[in-house]
Order: C-alpha cells, then sequence, then structure tokens
C-alpha cells in the first residue's frame, strides 16, 4: 500500500479516537466544579478512560507520521472536530444541525485541497539538539502567557493545541531515529531531549485542553484544531525541509483550502456553542405562550388567595377600562 494511504488511513483512526477523548473531556468537565484543580481529576475513573483514548489517538498518530510529513498529517487532525459532532450529539442526546452538517462539508472539502498540496514523501529529516532546545523554549514561553491565571479558555485552547502540535514535530524526529539508524545513534543526549520534551508537552496540552473544555465542547476544541497544525507544519516548514508541492496554482487552491476549512470550523464551533440547535428550531421549538397584552389588569397589592378576607379581593379591570364589579 502506497505510504500516503497509510498516513491517511492512521490519521483518520487517530482522529476519531481524539475526538472520542474530547467528548469524555468536556462531559467530564461539566460534571466539575470550576473551582477544582486539574490535578484533582486523577482520581477520577473519566479522567483515566480519557487519557487511554488520547493514548490511542497519540500512538496512530506516532505512526502516521512515519509514513507521511506534517504537512500531510496534521491537517487531518482537523477531523476531530468532524467526528466530535455526531459523537457530542449522541452523547446530548440530540440531532445533529444543520448547520453543524454545513459545516462538517466545508471542514472536509477544505481538508481535501490542502491535501492536495501537501508533500506524499516520507519524512528523513529531524530536528538538531539545539533546535529542539530553541523550539521547547520558545514553545513554553508562548504557553505561558497565552495560560497565565485568569485567561479565558480560548487561550488555554490555542495553548493546548500548540503544545500538541510542537509535541506532534517532535515525536517525528523520534520516529524517524528510531526506524531510520542513517541520522545517527539511537540512543544520544538528543533523542533523549526530545523524548522529554515530547512528554512534557504531550500532558501539559492534555491539561490545558482539560481546563479549557470548562467552557463547552465547540469553540475550544475549534481552536485547538487549528492551533495544532498551524504550529506543526510551521516547524516542519521552518525546519525540517517540508514543502507544498505545485506551483502558483497549488498555493491558491491551498489558500482557498484553509479559508473553507476555517470557515468550517467556525461554523461548527458556532452550532455547538448553542447546543447544536439551528436558529430556526429554536424559534419553533414548542412552549408555554406569554400575552404580551394582558387582557386584564390587577389593582391593589398582591395577596395570597388563602388569606385575603372576604370582600376584601382586588378589583381586575381590562387593560386601560374602567373597573367592573
Amino acid at each position: 500500500m502506497n505510504a500516503t494511504l497509510i498516513a491517511v488511513a492512521l490519521s483518520l483512526v487517530s482522529a476519531g479516537a481524539y475526538a472520542a477523548a474530547a467528548v469524555a473531556q468536556s462531559r467530564l468537565a461539566g460534571r466539575t466544579e470550576p473551582s477544582t484543580g486539574v490535578l484533582r481529576l486523577l482520581g477520577r475513573g473519566a479522567w483515566w478512560s480519557s487519557v487511554g483514548l488520547n493514548a490511542g489517538g497519540a500512538l496512530l498518530h506516532v505512526a502516521a507520521l512515519k509514513y507521511g510529513p506534517l504537512t500531510l498529517v496534521q491537517p487531518l487532525g482537523a477531523l476531530t472536530l468532524v467526528a466530535a459532532v455526531p459523537l457530542g450529539a449522541r452523547a446530548a442526546g440530540r440531532r445533529v444541525g444543520r448547520v453543524e452538517w454545513y459545516g462538517t462539508v466545508l471542514t472536509l472539502l477544505g481538508l481535501g485541497a490542502l491535501l492536495l498540496t501537501a508533500g506524499g514523501s516520507a519524512p528523513h529529516e529531524t530536528l538538531t539538539l539545539p533546535q529542539a532546545l530553541g523550539v521547547g523554549a520558545a514553545t513554553m514561553a508562548v504557553v505561558a502567557g497565552l495560560s497565565r491565571p485568569g485567561a479565558r479558555p480560548l487561550r488555554h485552547a490555542a495553548a493546548s493545541g500548540i503544545t500538541s502540535g510542537v509535541a506532534s514535530a517532535l515525536t517525528q524526529t523520534l520516529t524517524v531515529a528510531v526506524t531510520d539508524h542513517s541520522v545517527g545513534p539511537l540512543f544520544s543526549w538528543r533523542l533523549l531531549t526530545v523524548a522529554l520534551l515530547v512528554s512534557a508537552f504531550a500532558m501539559g496540552g492534555l491539561l490545558l485542553s482539560q481546563t479549557a473544555y470548562r467552557g463547552g465542547l465547540g469553540a475550544p476544541l475549534a481552536v485547538v484544531t487549528l492551533a495544532n497544525p498551524v504550529a506543526a507544519a510551521a516547524i516542519g516548514l521552518a525546519l525540517l525541509g517540508e514543502r507544498l508541492e505545485g506551483g502558483p496554482v497549488s498555493l491558491v487552491l491551498a489558500l482557498l483550502g484553509t479559508a473553507a476549512a476555517v470557515r468550517g470550523v467556525v461554523l461548527l464551533s458556532r452550532a455547538q456553542a448553542r447546543g447544536g440547535t439551528d436558529p430556526g428550531e429554536v424559534a419553533a421549538a414548542p412552549g408555554p405562550v406569554v400575552d404580551p397584552l394582558p387582557s386584564r389588569v390587577v389593582i391593589g397589592s398582591p395577596r395570597r388567595a388563602d388569606s385575603t378576607p372576604l370582600g376584601a379581593e382586588p378589583l381586575a379591570v381590562p387593560a386601560g377600562g374602567r373597573p367592573y364589579p
């Protein structure tokens, strides 16, 4: 089988696992008091189930990075949001709304356009030790600024996406080094440092996303989904020698695909922020009808019926009219 097809297939299954983990984390956040610290979640089974799903998605993601470059594998991570739409709707006991389907289609079309321009060759370049340390230091500085105490959930979501994307880029260095011995010795200070950075950023991204999901699933997951491939692709293009295939036509196609994917993600986040219900469905939803113009106005101070003395009942009059007996 072609290496690109293997990378795409592994990325699809990985996105499904990540989507299930995101839904589990969101439900856990909804059942947790906002004042509860993230570390206190370590004693809950729901937390460890989401950790297991994230670990499974990460292993599949690592395998995909063996067969495809970052510019190919990372955009497919946006399918996590697409898969989370039906999973989140099922968990909430509702149907997927029209806007959600529209956003899903736009996201898929945009990803398809991006995949046509992505490099299809298996990766061979790795980060040097100074490059890995530089990437780690820059990432920690950015994350510290985004996730400072009191920051909004979307800032935590952006920090989570960046750390996860950087972890993927560093993971590719480990994957290539382990499977291709021509890049250097298997055991070295460089690979040990990269492995420690991957572990730290992967766990940091998981904890940051758990904090972000306290603001709901839709918008935070959309920000995580967009920030992740941007961070990883930036490292791949700047440091790992990856390039987009094709000339100006491919560049235009990539820009159009990016615009479509961003629009689809925005629609999905908006729909999930209001519970997946379309505006028209909200207007037509059944409920009590309140008459804006009451037919009678009660004169007198309100009192309980069982405590009103006989003959002292308040008079009821038509709105704007005279009292009647």
